[in-house]
């Protein structure tokens, strides 16, 4: 199953490949990147597989990960989207975004995942897509605020408290 591909002025998204799985991983070394994120990052092999795994999917049609590439720089890898059910088990639907150092706080986050959340909300038909992003991670939370995403409560998440953010089929973001 092939994800569609999106286009701005700046950005290219495209379906995330095995092609991609070096730049996620070297992304996900860089100081601090993973410091809200639970995950296998201690070990690289593992880390390297979980990437892998979570590339391949499978994820339901229309569902996946998308590439963030910089048209200006040759399509240089930013960093990815994802729309995939939450925790990549479901039942419900997650999107979720990260982003290289180099590319944060150029509103690339939000400008991608929009694409992404639409795609979800509008040519999906999702009734719903949630966002579940820990409550220190204010780079995240006013992404998801910018997307208008409503928010929709607390859980607790891997690394501490989660801020659930919720957009419903008559999303407008």
């Amino acid at each position: 199953m092939s994800l569609p591909a999106f286009e701005t002025e700046r950005l290219r998204l495209r379906q995330r490949s095995a092609a991609d799985e070096d730049a996620c991983f070297a992304m996900d070394r860089e100081p601090g990147m993973l410091r809200y994120i639970a995950g296998p990052w201690a070990d690289a092999a593992a880390h390297r597989a979980f990437i892998a795994a979570r590339t391949r999917g499978p994820y339901p049609e229309g569902l996946g990960y998308w590439s963030i590439l910089d048209k200006a720089a040759g399509d240089a890898f930013l960093g990815w989207v994802l729309l995939i059910p939450v925790d990549a088990e479901g039942p419900g639907i997650e999107i979720g975004w990260r982003l290289r150092g180099a590319a944060q706080g150029r509103g690339i986050a939000t400008e991608a995942a929009g694409m992404v959340l639409r795609h979800g909300l509008q040519t999906l038909g999702l009734a719903a897509i949630v966002a579940e992003i820990d409550g220190r991670n204010a780079a995240s939370l006013r992404v998801a605020e910018k997307l208008g995403m409503a928010r929709s409560g607390e859980v607790a998440g891997a690394t501490g408290r989660a801020v659930r953010y919720i957009a419903r089929g008559d999303h407008q973001g």
